[in-house]
């Protein structure tokens, strides 16, 4: 499994809203504070986004808008004629959600034809049933599928621009290895191990894999091993020595000095502080 993919698997909208509005100029929608993420794409027409510090973006039909929280911000009339709009509003996001949208800008727009965008029909179905049984779930897994499609477009496009573990998935030596990682983030993996994955030697898989990614191999392994970690912990009702197991650590005290060594606290701490902070959300 590549990065991108990994990280995808995570995202879920659980009950995200989800809206197609038809508008006439002038008009201007309000975008509160406070979700995570919402998604813009036009049916037809035009607007801009405006943002709090003042930036404006431009959106034509076809082109998806990610707009990261939790500051809020503006869509304005930008079309002589009628403007519509599918908008998806993300309440609540998880850990890998989170470690994905890290890498992103607070707003990217993705530009496609509107014929190109193949999520729409589904969402346009969602829309007609959705004070249906079961419908909430069909509108959450739609709006997963217009996110995937909208990130892996915009990730290619980036190019070199792109994160290293998205370039890392593409090249013959660090990609193998990185599937590797993230299907198995808990197997006893080495350099040598890696290295047989790529099917190339010792010292040019290491060399290789820290050219691409920046980082050395066994780097990479524990920082990944340490991001599932922190989200089994903050997600999961999972004992430290479950955690320590399903990251690749045999004993639990080892685990616990890796944690705090990468994180600066226990995992214990850890957690409690993730369910105090959750909680404080609530309120």
């Amino acid at each position: 499994m590549d990065p991108l993919s990994d990280m995808l698997r995570g995202i879920r909208s659980e009950g995200a809203s989800f809206s197609q509005t038809s508008l006439r100029p002038p008009w201007t929608i309000r975008c509160a504070e406070g979700a995570p993420l919402t998604m813009i794409t036009v049916v037809g027409g035009g607007a801009s986004v405006l943002l709090e510090d003042g930036a404006r973006l431009g959106v034509g039909a076809g082109d998806t808008a990610l707009v990261r929280g939790p500051e809020p911000f503006r869509l304005v009339d930008d079309h002589a004629g009628t403007t519509s709009l599918v908008v998806g509003v993300y309440q609540v996001t998880r850990g890998r959600h989170e470690r994905l949208l890290r890498t992103l800008p607070p707003t990217l727009v993705h530009r496609e034809d509107i014929d190109d965008v193949t999520w729409l029909q589904p969402a346009r179905q969602a829309l007609a049933v959705q004070h249906e049984p079961g419908a909430q779930a069909l509108i959450d897994r739609v709006l997963d599928l217009g996110l995937v499609c909208t990130l892996g477009c915009w990730f290619q496009e980036r190019g070199m621009d792109a994160p290293a573990w998205y370039r890392g998935a593409l090249d013959p030596v660090a990609g193998p290895a990185l599937e590797g990682i993230h299907e198995r983030p808990e197997a006893a993996w080495t350099v040598e191990s890696l290295a047989a994955r790529a099917k190339v030697s010792r010292a040019h898989f290491a060399k290789r894999f820290t050219e691409v990614m920046g980082q050395s191999p066994l780097v990479y392994l524990t920082d990944w091993r340490m991001e599932t970690a922190e989200e089994l912990l903050s997600e999961s009702d999972a004992s430290v020595a479950q955690v320590a197991r399903a990251v690749g650590y045999g004993d639990a005290a080892a685990f616990s000095t890796a944690f705090r060594r990468r994180r600066g606290a226990s995992p214990t701490a850890f957690r409690s502080r993730a369910a105090a902070n959750g909680t404080a959300a609530l309120h």
